[in-house]
């Protein structure tokens, strides 16, 4: 009946007084000018290089959901794959993949999103997610927001009507067509 959101990268802006989350921030790599000029890039590969710090985050996403009643955490392509799991396990909910098309087998719904050259798509499989079931969305990143709109969308056709925790600056994205209850 629910699903939550989180943006990966966003974990170094939380207001909380947590030794983990300076290790966390330090551990990302930042790379100006890629993929192109102006942009500061936050690598998360030399994250995954520490233990220490990868398991930090773990913990913080894990203590921030593990009392929500979460049944699903919905991993998008591809770091989500990379979050999702461990996050999912610590919660006791199951992981769903969000991927891009033609990559999952079997029957699958899809959702089409913009991106800033054209469009794209993410799928997920039919019956994944049921209705009542509470999820996480877990993505890396919020630039156009087009896969994140796309995730909502796709548990939106399965869940029926979507609540969204943690993000309150995402407003407006979610009005364009989603049937969304925002809550803080």
């Amino acid at each position: 009946m629910y699903f939550v959101m989180i943006p990966f990268v966003f974990v170094s802006l939380w207001l909380v007084q947590d030794d983990r989350i300076a290790r966390i921030s330090s551990a990302i790599r930042l790379i100006p000018d890629f993929p192109k000029p102006g942009i500061i890039f936050q690598d998360i590969t030399t994250l995954l290089l520490d233990p220490k710090a990868f398991q930090d985050t773990i913990d913080v996403f894990a203590e921030r959901y593990k009392d929500k009643d979460i049944s699903v955490v919905a991993g998008m392509e591809a770091r989500g794959f990379i979050f999702g799991p461990p996050i999912a396990l610590a919660i006791g909910a199951k992981i769903v993949p969000m991927r891009k098309p033609k990559k999952l087998p079997g029957e699958v719904i899809s959702e089409e999103y913009s991106l800033e050259y054209g469009t794209d798509k993410l799928e997920m499989h039919v019956g994944a997610v049921q209705p009542g079931e509470r999820a996480l969305i877990v993505d890396d990143l919020i630039a156009t927001g087009g896969t994140l709109c796309a995730g909502i969308r796709l548990l939106d056709k399965s869940i029926k009507c979507s609540e969204i925790f943690g993000w309150p600056s995402c407003r407006t994205c979610w009005s364009r067509g989603s049937r969304v209850c925002l809550s803080n």
